[in-house]
């Protein structure tokens, strides 16, 4: 099998890493890449955004799979254009990308589901704003409704603070807080048929102890020995699969990853929100752990075949990731520092390094080149070991104005 990965981050580079393992992979291209990207997968510079630009490419390297990573490519369609050419691709239709691309979208789906979700109210005006700030009280939970790379949800005990990021916002969802840990967990669907993977928990906010901004992700682990052994099969039959029924129903099928956000409240599980495509950086602990081989189980979503597909197959070790970011990260960041020790972080046993923003200079060297920079990954006996193993390899990394969390996992 030819494949296609579309995106440059960490999680392409994860989902590289994993096809690049898959015997059945004879193949693998990734568009635009990055450096740690161009190691795996042979590199091809195009516009993520342009589905014209994907299907041409993919039609010309005779793919027979094309991977769409990030959201803002298929809330674009890019997807629906790759389809077009009559060539199989995994991720949803820019219609059912709606799930991610629109909060206000996604509550009306849960609502005709009846899948568990906060209370809230869509607001468009500075005094629906006010209304439904007053009507939940603090803690304020304030939601951009399109897309915002992670970073378009306020939580905050400060009216004035959620009250300005409402009103920056063209519409937002504003919603009452949910108590209770939350769990990330990603199902991989053709339109009918959903095969939940394992769960995993991220961790949001840039400092220790669960501080300072939201972002992007600054690290993961899987799997969760705290979870309930039930709350897989529970979220597929109250969560995950009437979201797909509900969309199917409405004709605008989703095909692809549907990711649920959960908080697992004193009240039971409530979904805060969808992801119409891998999380990062949860891909890069989830596909750590799977064996079942990559390829065909994205193919068999893509071309409508998941029903007779073999039941997944899981390592029993545990994977953390930690996310190593630029200087001034989630705020602009600073780009173009030198990166040295990957190697060595390479080396350290269990563990790997996977790109995000990274690029290479003018002389060859691998630069920072984005807010987050890497993921460095390792798996172990127990979350304990991975841990351990995958701070050992951060250790090693050397950027000017590097930072991260020291506390992924911790006690876990």
């Amino acid at each position: 099998m030819k494949v296609l990965v579309i995106g440059g981050g960490a999680r392409e580079h994860a989902l590289c890493r994993s096809l690049s393992l898959d015997p059945d992979v004879t193949a693998l291209h990734c568009a635009p890449g990055n450096a740690g990207i161009a190691e795996t997968a042979q590199v091809h510079p195009v516009d993520a955004l342009d589905g014209a630009a994907v299907a041409e490419l993919a039609a010309a390297l005779e793919a027979d799979l094309v991977v769409v990573g990030p959201e803002a490519p298929l809330v674009a369609g890019v997807a629906d254009a790759v389809r077009a050419r009559g060539i199989p691709a995994f991720g949803p239709s820019a219609e059912a990308a709606r799930l991610e691309g629109s909060k206000a979208f996604a509550k009306s789906v849960m609502a005709s589901a009846n899948v568990p979700t906060a209370r809230s109210y869509v607001c468009s005006t500075p005094a629906e704003i006010d209304a439904a700030l007053d009507a939940f009280g603090a803690p304020y939970v304030v939601k951009d409704d399109g897309l915002a790379a992670g970073k378009g949800v306020v939580v905050t005990p400060d009216v004035d603070v959620a009250r300005a990021h409402a009103l920056a916002c063209d519409q937002v969802v504003i919603e009452e807080f949910l108590d209770g840990p939350e769990v990330s967990l990603f199902a991989v669907t053709d339109g009918e048929t959903v095969v939940p993977l394992q769960p995993a928990q991220d961790f949001k906010r840039a400092l220790d102890g669960d501080q300072g901004p939201n972002t992007g992700g600054m690290g993961a682990y899987s799997p969760l020995p705290w979870a309930d052994p039930g709350l897989v099969d529970e979220v597929l039959r109250t969560v995950l699969q009437p979201t797909v029924d509900e969309l199917r129903r409405r004709g605008t099928p989703f095909s692809g990853l549907l990711y649920a956000g959960l908080a697992i409240t004193s009240r039971g599980v409530r979904v805060i929100e969808f992801n119409a495509r891998f999380g990062d950086p949860e891909t890069q602990v989830v596909l750590a752990r799977l064996k079942t081989p990559l390829s065909g189980l994205l193919h068999a979503a893509a071309t409508g075949a998941l029903a007779s597909f073999p039941p997944l197959r899981w390592a029993d070790d545990a994977a953390v990731t930690v996310v190593v970011a630029s200087h001034n990260y989630p705020g602009t960041p600073r780009t173009g520092d030198a990166i040295e020790g990957l190697d060595e972080a390479d080396a350290v046993d269990g563990a790997y390094v996977l790109h995000a923003g990274t690029s290479r200079d003018a002389s060859g060297a691998v630069v920072s080149a984005g807010g987050r920079v890497l993921s460095v990954t390792a798996t172990g006996a127990g979350i304990p070991a991975a841990r351990e193993r995958a701070y050992e390899a951060v250790a090693r990394v050397r950027m000017r104005g590097a930072q991260y969390r020291t506390d992924i996992a911790a006690g876990k």
